[in-house]
């Protein structure tokens, strides 16, 4: 039974329903990528965003990835990291987007890889984003980052808040946020951006719960709080993944529910290659 009345499903008309990929390591992650996209297909995401490794270290996984999926006739948005990066590669990067008909980028600062210690010529996103404004205008529809629950590596909430909007002035369209599990914290942080004059649209990143413990490391590693009730409810069914899946599925269909109701633009939801999940989600809400 969806979630949303008539009313609210028509409500959403507008709003940006997407997806994101990582691109995949071996050909049989590959193929399996192949028939999630089939899958995931079905539900007419506005687009789908494929992930971009540290350094660009997955820079020729995701062009394949993205390719893949345009020519199946989606489309696509290949996330660009700067750091460790120069000038140059960029712009080859940028201009090999443009050549194959990509309109959409989601544009990161991202991490530096292992071992290396100087960020290279861009230090920030915000310098990322004026950059891709610089070399091709209009070309692209560039989302960025927001962390409702703050950057794990800034130094505070008013900090991070600034760091954001810097972002949004440098050209940005539109953003998605690392996944949470308090509403409260994205409202929070739309209203906080409102009163600075940030007015474009941030869009939810939802994270479907199937394997908690994989999500413990992950939400430790990215700043991403599970409220103490939750933690506690999760960690109390054990070894019982159906029990697990079960209530998360519930717990994060009624968080999206929320969401949209409160006026959020849309949902991107972080599949992690997976569409059991993301379906069951989409389906409940009825879009």
């Amino acid at each position: 039974m969806p979630l949303s009345s008539s009313l609210h499903r028509a409500a959403m008309t507008d709003r940006t329903f997407s997806l994101e990929f990582f691109p995949p390591k071996t050909p049989e992650g590959m193929a399996k990528l192949r028939d999630t996209r089939a899958q995931l297909a079905l539900l007419h995401p506005e687009f789908f965003s494929v992930t971009f490794g540290a350094g660009g270290s997955t820079r020729d996984r995701t062009l394949e990835t993205v390719l893949e999926i345009q020519a199946a006739g989606l489309a696509a948005a290949p996330h660009l990291s700067c750091v460790a990066s120069t000038r140059d590669s960029i712009r080859e990067i940028l201009e090999t987007y443009r050549s194959n008909g990509i309109r959409h980028i989601v544009a990161l600062r991202g991490d530096l890889p292992s071992g290396m210690a100087e960020p290279g010529e861009f230090r920030y996103a915000n310098e990322l984003v004026s950059f891709i404004r610089q070399e091709t205008g209009d070309w692209f529809q560039i989302e960025i980052a927001a962390y409702p629950e703050t950057h794990p590596q800034a130094r505070n909430y008013r900090e991070d808040l600034l760091n954001f909007k810097r972002k949004a002035d440098a050209g940005a369209n539109a953003a998605i946020t690392q996944y949470f599990f308090n509403p409260d914290a994205y409202f929070n942080f739309v209203d906080d951006c409102a009163h600075l004059g940030v007015t474009l649209p941030i869009v939810p990143g939802i994270m479907p719960i199937s394997n908690f413990s994989q999500l413990s490391r992950f939400s430790a590693a990215c700043g991403a709080e599970i409220p103490r009730w939750l933690n506690n409810k999760m960690e109390s069914y054990m070894d019982d993944t159906a029990s697990i899946k079960a209530f998360g599925l519930d717990f994060v269909s009624g968080m999206c529910d929320k969401l949209l109701r409160g006026g959020a633009p849309g949902l991107h939801f972080y599949t992690l290659n997976q569409a059991g999940l993301t379906s069951s989600i989409w389906q409940r809400l009825g879009l």
